[in-house]
């Protein structure tokens, strides 16, 4: 059917285009299935400006749910990110954070009652098509990395390395190199839908999108995602689904990059985790040389040298794994909830040098040992044909000494974090098991 170019054409051509992006949203959220915020309590009712209300209370109250909170979508009109689209989420509950639709729909800007939560880098969000993540030795995502969520994967993930590329089956490909953290990051979304949508009494502010990393002879996979929050609420969802769309099998590698700033990163701010075993540690050479150990931070300092390490952590009951940076002097902490099945390994950055001062909290796919060593141990994730994966975390926003109370009473009752500041690393990276982990295709 074609439309004639006139007011009434259009008009019908934007509400197809409307009607679609519904029932692609209803299908993809059936996909997804539920992803309960593992701190809620179950209530179903709107929690907003200390009281528990209707929707019809909340109507009441103005003409447009947009006074107190909802989604946008915008563009950049100048610098660096001119013309990248962004969403504005705003619960109402003091809690506002922006979704960059062009790179990959990661977190940019977290704040909660105008206090940052998410890290800004120096780069902010230059277009992912002007970065190639190979160049620069391997670094070159680190001319476009900030925020407070990044995504490595969806083929590789940790430091630069050459890979075999025999699963493509081409001749003139025998090789994958591959920068820092993958690809996935600097894609653009086909944004399928957003806003808010009212379940009883409880609305949900969410946005959802396609995201492709593919190459002729290479991989063609594809991230599904899907952002919700609900309206008076401090706890950010994020469900995606990574399939691949293609027909040889193919590498998967994956992990969130939570990047934390200040003024919930400052001198003193605990790092909280239900650590059973410090596995590995990039500067075990050096160990004790900073002055920094894993729990507490330090102040910003001109000559500080980027520290990682990987834990070992255990989950609840529930399969849960919660972990959090918490600001006593502040009142204000947040909380990365993931699932040990989904990701089962998890590394902790520290980068406190003066302007770039940021903690990471990283739930992975696989050891901090990287892509050689995941094909070597046979832990490589390899997806067959149309395969996929899913991946499910919550941000929770702890605001006030009692939400970080209970927050370091969740973990401590999980597992009791080592009380010195420098656990030796072990170097036992437990084996990864699990359906297609192998060391070949």
């Amino acid at each position: 059917m074609v439309f004639a170019p006139t007011p009434l054409g259009n008009l019908l051509v934007f509400r197809w285009h409307i009607e679609l992006a519904a029932l692609v949203s209803q299908r993809r959220k059936v996909s997804y299935g539920v992803n309960p915020d593992p701190c809620t309590t179950g209530e179903m009712m709107t929690t907003l400006y200390g009281k528990t209300r209707t929707r019809r209370d909340i109507s009441t109250l103005t003409g447009d749910l947009a006074a107190f909170g909802g989604v946008r979508l915008m563009t950049y009109g100048d610098g660096i990110e001119r013309g990248q689209r962004v969403l504005e989420f705003r619960t109402g509950s003091g809690l506002r954070f922006t979704v960059m639709v062009d790179r990959a729909m990661d977190i940019a800007e977290v704040d909660h009652n105008g206090r940052a939560i998410g890290w800004q880098g120096p780069s902010g969000y230059p277009p992912g098509g002007t970065i190639q993540p190979e160049t620069e030795d391997g670094l070159g995502l680190m001319r476009g990395f900030s925020g407070f969520l990044v995504t490595c994967g969806l083929d590789h993930i940790l430091g630069d390395e050459v890979v075999d590329a025999e699963s493509y089956d081409y001749p003139r490909r025998d090789k994958v190199r591959h920068g820092l953290h993958g690809r996935i990051s600097l894609q653009p979304t086909r944004l399928t839908g957003y806003g808010e949508r009212w379940d009883g009494d409880r609305c949900t502010l969410w946005a959802e999108g396609e995201i492709r990393q593919a190459a002729n002879f290479a991989e063609n996979l594809r991230l599904f995602r899907r952002i919700e929050v609900d309206l008076g609420d401090d706890a950010i969802r994020v469900s995606d689904r990574i399939v691949n769309a293609g027909f040889a099998v193919t590498p998967h590698m994956f992990f969130y990059h939570v990047n934390i700033g200040h003024p919930v990163l400052e001198e003193g701010a605990r790092y909280l985790a239900p650590i059973t075993d410090a596995i590995w540690a990039s500067h075990a050479d050096r160990y004790e040389a900073q002055n920094v150990g894993y729990a507490v931070a330090s102040a910003p300092s001109l000559t500080f040298t980027e520290q990682v390490w990987e834990h070992e952590m255990r989950s609840g009951s529930d399969g849960l794994v919660p972990v959090a940076l918490v600001n006593d002097r502040i009142g204000l902490g947040i909380e990365v909830v993931t699932r040990k099945e989904e990701l089962p390994c998890a590394y902790q950055w520290q980068n406190f040098r003066a302007g770039a001062y940021a903690l990471g909290i990283e739930p992975s796919t696989h050891h901090v040992t990287g892509n050689g060593a995941a094909r070597d141990r046979g832990e490589m994730i390899w997806l067959d044909p149309l395969e996929e994966r899913t991946y499910h975390a919550t941000f929770r926003i702890l605001d006030g000494a009692e939400a970080i109370s209970a927050a370091e009473e969740r973990i401590s009752s999980i597992a009791v974090q080592p009380a010195e500041p420098y656990p030796v690393p072990t170097g036992r990276f437990p084996k990864l098991t699990g359906a297609g982990r192998r060391s070949t295709a």
